[in-house]
């Protein structure tokens, strides 16, 4: 299985718990902030209109519009999650990145956090986000090192695949269709307090779950975490 299988990305996405479970284990972390940096990213381009693609529930969206004083629209393939958008009051709609409904140079900016690697087709969801930002224009893209969480992975006796579009390969996916990409590095550490925040992450991952019951391990449980932000330039 892979992490860009449309079916298992629909499944995990339908509803909000597996990703809640997810972004549950990073409320004890060291070091810099990637959702901060990826938003200092934005900032420094004084973006007036954002695309963010994959954008689930809106967190991000949400502080950009407000934050900023941009006018953000939000494009995500859950149903449930541009449900969750609008709720915050977000211009959302359903769509995919591999097919964008925007005209070309519409954007200042565009942003996509932590979803290239779930896009069957990485490099027309770039051509696409290329596509609709103006000349000039910056995408924001924020993805994982091959690291993260190294720690939490190895319990469960079951790796996740190599990654479509990470911290190893971002750059020369990026530069196939960016002019200039510059990456930042925002790593750190994670403390998971106990064994039940543990299991319920690993079983968000639908098709990744454990193989079996998890050994014996000593909580809390710190894992490294390892993000990078690449900033891409027409």
């Amino acid at each position: 299985m892979a992490l860009n299988d449309s079916r298992l990305v629909a499944e995990q996405y339908a509803s909000e718990r597996g990703l809640r479970a997810r972004q549950s284990i990073y409320s004890d972390a060291e070091g810099p902030d990637p959702r901060e940096w990826a938003l200092e990213a934005v900032a420094e381009g004084k973006p007036q209109r954002i695309l963010e693609v994959g954008g689930g529930p809106g967190e991000l969206a949400e502080r950009m519009a407000r934050e900023l004083g941009a006018e953000v629209e939000l494009v995500d393939i859950s149903e449930r999650m541009v449900e969750l958008a609008c709720a915050r009051g977000l211009s959302a709609r359903v769509g995919d990145v591999q097919e964008l409904p925007f005209d070309a140079e519409s954007f200042d900016c565009a942003v996509a956090a932590w979803m290239l690697y779930h896009v069957a087709g990485p490099d027309r969801g770039l051509a696409e986000l290329a596509r609709v930002l103006r000349p000039g224009g910056r995408l924001v893209a924020v993805t994982n090192a091959g690291s993260h969480l190294k720690e939490l992975l190895e319990l469960s006796g079951r790796a996740l695949p190599a990654s479509p579009f990470s911290r190893e390969n971002g750059e020369e996916i990026l530069l196939r269709h960016f002019d200039r990409v510059e990456r930042r590095d925002a790593d750190g550490w994670v403390t998971i307090p106990d064994r039940a925040a543990v299991e319920r992450y690993l079983e968000s991952w639908k098709g990744f779950e454990p193989a079996g019951p998890l050994p014996a391990f000593e909580t809390p449980l710190r894992v490294r975490r390892a993000s990078t932000i690449f900033v891409a330039t027409r």
